[in-house]
């Protein structure tokens, strides 16, 4: 039996596993992230159980650039004032929370009117977010409460096979995951 006739083969990619549905892990500024293909709500579903993540919370998206996240984000409804600050952080370890458009999905969303979006400096993810073609739903590699996986080996002990592809690769350095803040009112959900 040849390789291409295995079944149920595992993904040769992490762009394979994400157009598949798949979850993925890979490495992000500080820690090994978990993410899939935001526009698939049984992948994104797949991640909140397996992190055992309230739908109500929302997510991260992580993006190569900002007009990746042009479909999610209402970028109209950010005022001009706020713009300056928005972009010098990027890129950069800074995730903004801005105003989503209607017809962002709520399973990225949960029950906020907002999204958080990252443009990242790591050039793995980049190269991610560029041959996938938009941003990954980005979160942290860890069950809910418990610690981030800060190697891949410690993301393959904590989630085996019910993470479709592990991506290895260097962290980026940080020591601290990005600091969230919304982009509306200032406030800092995580420093």
């Amino acid at each position: 039996m040849s390789h291409n006739e295995t079944p149920n083969e595992q993904p040769q990619s992490a762009i394979e596993a994400l157009q598949q549905g798949e979850l993925i892990c890979y490495p992000t500024e500080a820690i090994f992230g978990l993410g899939c293909d935001p526009d698939s709500e049984s992948a994104v579903h797949k991640l909140l159980a397996l992190k055992e993540r309230p739908i109500e919370k929302g997510l991260i998206l992580i993006a190569d650039n900002f007009a990746q996240c042009l479909n999610y984000v209402d970028d109209a409804k950010i005022p001009m004032d706020k713009r300056a600050e928005i972009f010098s952080a990027w890129p950069g370890p800074v995730t903004w929370v801005l105003p989503a458009k209607p017809t962002t999905p709520k399973w990225l969303t949960g029950e906020h009117t907002s999204i958080a979006v990252r443009v990242t400096e790591h050039p793995v993810v980049k190269q991610l977010c560029q041959e996938l073609g938009k941003p990954l739903v980005s979160t942290s590699a860890n069950f809910s409460g418990e610690e981030p996986a800060m190697t891949i080996e410690e993301a393959k002990a904590m989630f085996n096979e019910r993470v479709g592809f592990y991506q290895d690769g260097e962290l980026g350095g940080r020591t601290s995951p990005s600091q969230i803040r919304d982009a509306m009112t200032g406030k800092i959900f995580r420093s």
